[in-house]
């Protein structure tokens, strides 16, 4: 039977209802009706006979008659059932005399047969103080143990508000019991190896130390969300085999006040007596952020008490031999510098976007769970998907899935990537929006120019496909396949920005007005111009100069008005530039243009052949096809090398083989 689970708040529920129930009957087990009552009416009951028995309080001047069961219905006008087995009146009278006097008098006239007590203590009034007393104090106690409960199970650990102050760090005795290694780490070669030489370090530390060598104090891992950074960590654990202590940064602070510091000295405290060990902190910037240096702001508040713990323990006036520490951030600029230095965090860790053959071998990893097509192209995956993280990958990987079945195909395809691919990217797309035709040819005319644009400067984005279907915000997209470049020229981001100009500039020439289409394209637009003068220095009137607005100008721009004003000159007229320059390339390409935008209207969405069918082929090679190709003879370099050595091997299987049988038939001879 499904029964119910014992809570001991059932116990605490019945121990409530009964002392109200004893509260409200005054502790009467019988619980029958008592009324009040005059002293006239009491004297006409009695000698009417109503009363079996009289009892007499002295101290309080009162009175109870009990009343005969046959005349109950006479007195209370309700049944003996309704008032209970033993009834009373309750009577106020001046002296015990009269009453004495008047009890008398009825006996002589034979009115009244029953007995007369009296009861000289204050029976009611003392019972009532107690149960008051028990309810409150009872009340304060179950209130004190609900909030002990909740805060015992909702973050201060099994012994409630008494170990608030108590690390909530989850131990692994041996990391390896977490089940995740380097294989289990695609990509990152440079992160991996830096880490491989902290599980030298835990593993075999005699090695160094015999050099005078000293185990590194921590490694602070930093990189975009979603490129492995917490994984790494856990793998290291599981290579080393060593205790590994888990933990995320906001779990430090809480709302009382010096619980952090003491939460990360007792985690200190707990790795010390397991060392060798690891400490991951995740997300540590919830408690390393840099420390204001205006008093008015906060200076002595409760993130920065944990901080100033964290830092006497990585690095103070005691020794922590044998604790890695491990952090994880993705906000490294905002971290204090008195933790970034090193002792503290003796390396910096850089967990990047994967490139082009990592995020190959994150799609294999990501892809052993799936049912593939046997045609699909793990190398044409990477390519679609630049500037993924791994964590976008495996989302790649499941939508997917998700649109295969959806479809009821029986494996997943390469159009089912592309469709997760465009689904993350651009959204879902919204196929039952209503749009008048002229809105339609407006946004085709629009995407055509950005596709003609791009296809005719030097360093845009290769084009892969434009499409009119609306998908999230957008009524339309151009899907491009982005250069990992690792250094950007001033004439590619120019190029960029002309590219993005397209579209406006398409509006204007051929539908002969403008509309808010193209505010995405501008907002971009505008922010890489700022970029390129306020940051990057390029600039005809401010250039070789950088004004980055770090930490040190959070309150104060740190350039004038002047050059404020120098600042939005200059962005105006370079957007105006490339955006006359766009104008300058759509007018001379105004036929192909017009052809591609009908092929939009007719089909919705066109690929990069077809843009290639009308304007013909792009005038110049770009560098990921370079980079493809170059890839593509180094694998094919790679595999005639593994061929030869597997023909070598086989060759030299052969001669011993031989060699084998010779000497075999030479023994033979022998014997005979």
């Amino acid at each position: 039977m499904n029964m119910p689970k014992f809570n001991m708040n059932w116990i605490y529920m019945m121990a409530i209802i009964a002392l109200g129930v004893l509260y409200f009957t005054n502790g009467n087990e019988n619980s029958s009706v008592q009324t009040t009552t005059s002293y006239s009416n009491f004297k006409t009951w009695v000698m009417k006979g109503y009363a079996q028995k009289i009892v007499v309080n002295k101290n309080t001047n009162t009175l109870l008659m009990y009343v005969k069961p046959e005349h109950v219905r006479d007195v209370f006008h309700q049944g003996v059932k309704a008032t209970g087995k033993e009834p009373t009146v309750s009577v106020e009278f001046g002296s015990v005399d009269q009453v004495e006097l008047f009890v008398n008098q009825a006996r002589e006239q034979k009115k009244f047969s029953g007995e007369l007590s009296y009861n000289n203590q204050r029976e009611s009034e003392f019972f009532n103080s107690i149960i008051m007393n028990v309810l409150f104090f009872a009340g304060l106690i179950f209130v004190w143990m609900f909030i002990m409960r909740r805060m015992g199970g909702g973050g201060m650990g099994g012994g409630g508000i008494f170990n608030v102050g108590k690390s909530k760090a989850q131990m692994y005795e041996k990391g390896g019991s977490l089940g995740i290694t380097f294989k289990d780490v695609a990509g990152q070669a440079g992160a991996k190896q830096e880490m491989q030489e902290i599980v030298d370090f835990l593993k075999n530390p005699q090695k160094y130390t015999d050099l005078g060598g000293k185990i590194p104090k921590g490694a602070l891992l930093v990189g975009p969300p979603g490129t492995g950074k917490t994984l790494l960590a856990k793998a290291v654990a599981g290579e080393a085999g060593v205790p590994f202590f888990s933990m995320s940064g906001s779990d430090f602070v809480e709302m009382f006040v010096g619980v952090g510091a003491s939460r990360v000295r007792d985690l200190f405290q707990q790795a010390k007596s397991k060392a060798p060990c690891i400490i991951f902190i995740d997300e540590i910037d919830a408690v390393g952020r840099a420390r204001s240096k205006n008093p008015a702001m906060g200076g002595n508040d409760e993130r920065e008490n944990t901080l100033n713990a964290l830092l006497t323990e990585m690095d103070g006036f005691g020794t922590n031999s044998g604790i890695i520490t491990l952090a994880a951030t993705n906000r490294a600029d905002m971290l204090d510098s008195a933790l970034m230095r090193a002792g503290r965090f003796d390396r910096q860790i850089h967990v990047d976007l994967p490139d082009l053959n990592e995020r190959k071998e994150v799609f294999q990893v990501h892809l052993k769970p799936l049912k593939l097509d046997e045609n699909l192209d793990i190398d044409f995956l990477a390519r679609q998907t630049p500037g993924f993280s791994g964590a976008d990958i495996a989302n790649v990987c499941n939508e997917a899935a998700l649109i295969a079945a959806r479809h009821n195909r029986p494996n997943v395809g390469k159009q089912d990537f592309l469709d997760a691919v465009d689904r993350i990217i651009g959204g879902l797309e919204k196929k039952t929006k209503v749009m008048t035709e002229a809105e339609k040819r407006s946004i085709a005319i629009h995407e055509a120019g950005h596709a003609t644009i791009s296809w005719f400067t030097e360093f845009a984005n290769p084009l892969v496909k434009v499409s009119i279907v609306p998908r999230g915000q957008a009524l339309g997209a151009a899907w491009y396949l982005p250069e990992e470049r690792v250094l950007q020229t001033k004439e590619a981001m120019l190029d960029e920005m002309c590219s993005l100009l397209g579209g406006r500039a398409a509006e204007e020439l051929f539908v002969g007005q403008i509309s808010t289409g193209a505010m995405n394209d501008l907002e971009r637009t505008t922010k890489q111009a700022y970029g390129m003068i306020a940051y990057a220095g390029m600039s005809d009137k401010l250039p070789n100069v950088c004004y980055y607005n770090n930490n040190e100008y959070s309150f104060q721009r740190p350039y004038s008005e002047t050059t404020a004003k120098v600042m939005d000159d200059e962005v105006l007229k370079m957007i105006n530039e490339q955006y006359e320059r766009a104008k300058k390339i759509l007018t001379e390409h105004k036929e192909g243009h017009a052809r591609l935008a009908q092929l939009l209207v007719d089909r919705e969405v066109i690929f990069a052949d077809d843009v290639e069918e009308i304007f013909g082929k792009r005038p110049w090679t770009s560098r990921a096809e370079e980079l493809l190709e170059a890839q593509q003879r180094a694998e094919a370099e790679r595999m005639a090398e593994e061929r030869a050595k597997e023909l070598e091997a086989e060759a030299n299987a052969k001669a011993l083989e031989n060699a084998g049988h010779s000497e075999s038939s030479e023994n033979t001879e022998n014997k005979e």
